[in-house]
């Protein structure tokens, strides 16, 4: 598992894996969204949170489609099913390598583009909590989605199409745990939703995963 995890970062980062392409989309939108909404300070404040939340999702869906596709496409995927490696753990780790070339810069990332929003002073910590937590669900359910379309001609709008809805409990939890924690409502119960749906993401795409990679490489 190592040995995959370290090979999975070292071609994110080496050979155009996606390693900065979410980080550039992620920042273009964020620069984009006063031009569109206005420079009135007071409502930038209002949809910071919500807006950099689907930033970070619709920069997470850019690289899922090469989860499993080059992988598949030059034969190794083959490979690692009959590897003693059991293809769940090769799931857990293609989600694993992603969140850290995806999400974790995404979620160190945000705080620092909550600037351009005029974002509150308080928002910046359940931000950043909010993120660390469910940005691992998004990977998961995107190393899923990324298994049930691979080998499949253009299947990235298909994986889009499949995922993005998988993702909304998440987009949701995320974005209200940042109001709530902002207003000083409380935001254990979001925080906590989302917690679960990530450890439950977790516990059971590993195997529905590499279920249906079992039935595209029959």
């Amino acid at each position: 598992m190592k040995a995959l995890l370290w090979r999975d970062l070292a071609l994110a980062v080496r050979a155009g894996g996606g390693f900065g392409l979410g980080l550039a989309f992620f920042l273009i939108v964020v620069v984009l969204v006063p031009f569109g909404v206005g420079p009135d300070r007071s409502t930038l404040a209002l949809i910071a949170p919500g807006i950099l939340w689907v930033a970070a999702l619709l920069a997470a869906l850019l690289s899922l489609d090469r989860i499993f596709a080059l992988d598949f496409e030059d034969g190794s995927l083959a490979l690692l099913a009959t590897a003693p490696l059991p293809l769940e753990g090769v799931a857990l780790v293609k989600a694993l390598a992603h969140w850290i070339t995806t999400g974790l810069p995404l979620t160190l990332v945000a705080p620092a583009l909550g600037f351009f929003l005029n974002m509150a002073p308080a928002a910046y910590g359940w931000l950043l909590v909010s993120l660390a937590i469910g940005t691992p669900a998004l990977s998961m359910i995107g190393s899923f989605g990324a298994a049930l379309t691979v080998g499949l001609r253009r299947g990235g709008l298909l994986l889009s199409l499949l995922v993005l809805p998988l993702y909304v409990p998440t987009l949701i939890f995320g974005a209200e745990a940042v109001r709530h924690g902002v207003d000083g409502t409380g935001a254990t119960a979001p925080l906590m939703l989302m917690g679960a749906i990530t450890l439950g993401c977790f516990a059971l795409l590993p195997f529905a995963a590499a279920t249906v990679l079992r039935i595209n490489l029959r």
